[in-house]
């Protein structure tokens, strides 16, 4: 038997509420991480974006990796990544180099000076991350982080 073919059981008030407050909570955290990224990329850079510290650390976690595999991590179009790559290939924060597996593509890599801009920016968000759980057991940091990595795994495959 599929997922599909089991009736879903009748939501309960109570399950109902939880569900609630998750998405309610979500909603707060998503704005609130969208304008700690903005900050996040500015101190990287002041003259980027709130997307592009996310495209740092990725290119640094995966690099060498092509354009294209960045745009379908980030579930965003060529177009859109092409723009936002050209900014942080301006500034130096990144470089492209031909991918030798295909000429039409290119590999992209962070700068030294990028390398140490966003290991800079990540120096001070711990730090403020630091600060804002400092009264914390560390049970409960390590649990948050387990309980975000479950939650992440679980929205890898979904589509907007």
């Amino acid at each position: 038997m599929t997922q599909a073919e089991i009736a879903p059981r009748p939501q309960t008030a109570g399950e109902r509420e939880a569900y609630c407050d998750v998405e309610r909570q979500l909603a707060i955290l998503l704005r609130r991480a969208q304008a700690f990224s903005a900050e996040m990329g500015r101190k990287v850079h002041p003259e980027l974006d709130s997307g592009a510290y996310g495209l740092l650390v990725r290119i640094e976690q995966s690099s060498p990796m092509r354009s294209s595999d960045l745009a379908a991590y980030l579930r965003v179009g060529r177009a859109t990544i092409s723009r936002q790559l050209k900014v942080l290939d301006e500034l130096g924060l990144i470089r492209r180099s031909p991918d030798p597996e295909d000429g039409r593509a290119h590999l992209l890599a962070l700068t030294p000076e990028g390398r140490r801009r966003l290991h800079d920016a990540r120096a001070a968000r711990e730090g403020q991350l630091r600060t804002l759980l400092a009264a914390w057991p560390e049970e409960d940091v390590r649990l948050l982080a387990v309980m975000l990595e479950r939650f992440n795994v679980l929205t890898e495959g979904i589509r907007p």
